[in-house]
């Protein structure tokens, strides 16, 4: 029986790369290794795992690391795209997850953007404690039934459910996935927008290169924080329709209208040419160039935790960590 082949708005094309593309990114590589030296780390502080472990009534963000956050909102805890791994295929972890696993609070939902490997841990999503309500992109619940997860609901673009008061939507992304040589684009991708009445409207934009998509969200939601990648775009002649550069990921700030930018898929594994300095130090020169003010870029630690006041949900009252 054929297998349904998800794909991009506009037939873009994501992942697909010749030899001779493989061949000049290796030759590129080489040179760029021997220019940039090692990789930075992003910096770490202690979180505050009383308060995390215990909060079920105010709104917050932390960041554990690369594209997994530990979102609080409606009573709940929330994970994005799950990742503990040490390493990444043959790269170790540039830096330790900013919470560990065995001090993560009861799980109740797990949010997935896609099935990259980057993106989808079995064995750190197997060891989070909790009811573990998985809801995921279309094509990805029969995969994570055969491994025995079995709470999983999937969505196609544009739908979405609702959990004890929150409200999930899967929305648009530029991208694509695989796990295996033959199960190309089989499950979808995308993002996320978490809402609930007493607290801030999030998108989370999981993986994608630069479309119109950002857009129609922007005129569908009116979204508080965006939790959007700029990391593993360089080369960007090979990375463009799948990742998106710093520039480009601010301009899909202003798309979608958000409130606050939040970046993240830099500074934990080593994916591709570009590093976390460099990618900040683009993030801050377009941030100048476009005239968006300073107090709208909010850079995160690993193990950092954004509060919100809930009478005032567009405004982060303060960010807690302790200096590591």
């Amino acid at each position: 029986m054929l297998r349904r082949r998800f794909g991009n708005l506009d037939s873009v094309g994501a992942g697909k790369a010749s030899k001779e593309q493989f061949d000049r990114w290796r030759k590129d590589r080489i040179r760029k290794i021997l220019d940039k030296g090692s990789a930075e780390c992003v910096p770490s502080v202690a979180p505050d795992l009383r308060f995390l472990q215990h909060n079920r009534n105010e709104p917050s963000i932390t960041w554990i690391g690369h594209s997994t956050f530990l979102i609080q909102m409606a009573g709940l805890n929330i994970v994005t795209d799950p990742v503990w791994a040490r390493r990444m295929a043959f790269q170790k972890r540039l830096a330790p997850p900013g919470v560990e696993l065995s001090d993560m609070p009861s799980t109740d939902v797990v949010l997935i953007s896609h099935a990259h490997y980057d993106h989808l841990h079995m064995s750190s999503l197997r060891r989070l404690r909790g009811p573990k309500k998985m809801i995921v992109p279309a094509g990805l619940r029969r995969k994570l039934m055969l491994r025995g997860f079995l709470q999983a609901e999937e969505l196609h673009w544009w739908e979405q459910v609702s959990h004890h008061g929150a409200n999930f939507t899967f929305v648009p992304a530029q991208h694509w996935t695989r796990r295996n040589p033959w199960d190309m684009n089989t499950s979808h991708w995308g993002g996320w927008v978490l809402q609930c009445d007493h607290g801030p409207t999030i998108y989370f934009a999981g993986d994608s290169g630069y479309f119109r998509g950002f857009g129609e969200i922007g005129r569908r939601f009116d979204i508080d924080i965006a939790l959007m990648p700029i990391g593993a775009y360089d080369p960007e002649w090979f990375m463009a329709a799948q990742h998106v550069s710093p520039e480009e990921a601010l301009q899909a700030f202003l798309d979608v209208k958000a409130k606050y930018f939040v970046p993240m898929h830099y500074g934990a594994f080593k994916l591709s040419d570009d590093t976390p300095a460099e990618a900040l130090e683009r993030l801050e020169a377009a941030r100048q160039r476009l005239g968006i003010p300073e107090e709208k870029l909010l850079l995160l630690q690993h193990g950092e935790t954004m509060r919100f006041d809930r009478a005032a949900r567009d405004n982060p009252i303060e960010k807690d960590g302790l200096d590591s």
